[in-house]
């Protein structure tokens, strides 16, 4: 190779590397707008059926569908703060039977392991585990709840947002052409059936946990739609999450705390694994490990939010590479395509 030709090839990685850390440091610091912001183009997205519904079918003025899409938005998004603050006060409230419940399950754990041979005396070993704060787990709850509202935590820039790329068209009328009208095509219909299958997954995780009796069941349901959105990582944690309240409730017996995990668990494999990959396809076109590499970048950056948005973010990169030549072969990586990436071969 020509020796000219391999150092400006090096000196084009070299630049690309700078710029990408240079953009990650960016992202990272502008993170206080740039969240709002993107967080207010995809409910833009998922929003804009709707009221492209009002506007085609029920013949309403833009102005008055975008106005009735942002009301129903707002009530349904106060409905569930209602849900979520009612059942933290609720936990509050039997926070007595959950002590009461652990106090006797460290008993007989101690009895179980004849504590009392390894030269410690019960006594000593259940004063500070019988001191457990189960009133803590109610600020981990609501804690971890608004870790998550947050990302609505600036809800009005949010909501200015989110109204100006409505009334300004944002995922509406006529279809978009060329790389945006792709780009916005591939999003929206992620976004909407990954909302739906993510609803039907938290309305049965908790329904059935509301049948067993579980405190805080519909908000476990909430949580196992808002962590559906994360791949993989989410729906381990949503069917762990209620592991504390189970073990701690006083009225719970064996068999309904296994089915309160072991249900909940099927459910989300199920979903995850049969049923979603069968309703949206590949639709994304993006290998799984790229996906989890997504998670893992973006929640350095952004925290729960940068996960949450991982995905169709990537998925967009990869639509822009596809569109350049010279970029074409990290879209084909993104996709898991390896054969089509190297020297023989071209994206």
């Amino acid at each position: 190779m020509d020796p000219a030709l391999r150092e400006g090839r090096i000196q084009t990685v070299c630049l690309l590397v700078l710029s990408a850390v240079a953009l990650g440091a960016a992202l990272y610091w502008l993170r206080p707008v740039m969240i709002p912001f993107v967080l207010a183009v995809f409910f833009a997205l998922a929003l804009s059926p709707l009221v492209d519904v009002q506007v085609r079918r029920l013949r309403f003025p833009r102005v008055l569908a975008v106005l009735g899409t942002l009301v129903l938005g707002l009530v349904i998004f106060t409905l569930l703060a209602v849900l979520v603050s009612a059942s933290v006060r609720q936990l509050a409230a039997n926070a007595a039977g959950y002590q009461e419940k652990v106090t006797q399950l460290v008993t007989q754990l101690a009895a179980a392991l004849s504590v009392a041979r390894f030269g410690l005396e019960p006594e000593a070993v259940l004063a500070p585990l019988s001191e457990i704060p189960i009133g803590t787990l109610g600020g981990f709850l609501r804690g971890t709840t608004n870790a998550i509202l947050e990302t609505l935590s600036q809800s009005l820039l949010v909501l200015i947002f989110v109204i100006y790329l409505l009334a300004g068209g944002l995922g509406g009328g006529p279809a978009a052409e060329g790389t945006w009208g792709e780009i916005e095509t591939r999003v929206k219909r992620f976004l909407v059936t990954k909302a739906l299958v993510s609803a039907a997954t938290g309305f049965l995780v908790g329904a059935f946990l509301s049948v067993l009796g579980i405190d805080l069941a519909l908000v476990f349901g909430l949580f196992a739609f808002l962590l559906n959105f994360i791949p993989s990582l989410g729906s381990v944690v949503a069917t762990l999450l209620p592991l504390p309240v189970v073990i701690a409730s006083p009225d719970v017996s064996l068999t309904v705390a296994v089915l309160a995990i072991a249900v909940p668990g099927a459910l989300q494999f199920t979903i995850g694994n049969v049923v979603e990959p069968r309703v949206m396809g590949e639709s994304l076109d993006l290998h799984p490990i790229v996906i989890l590499m997504a998670l893992i970048f973006w929640g350095m950056l952004w925290g729960v939010v940068g996960m949450l948005l991982a995905t169709p973010i990537t998925a967009v990169l990869k639509i822009l590479f596809e569109k350049l030549e010279h970029t074409r072969p990290l879209a084909e990586l993104l996709a898991g395509r390896l054969t089509l990436v190297g020297p023989t071969g071209r994206a």
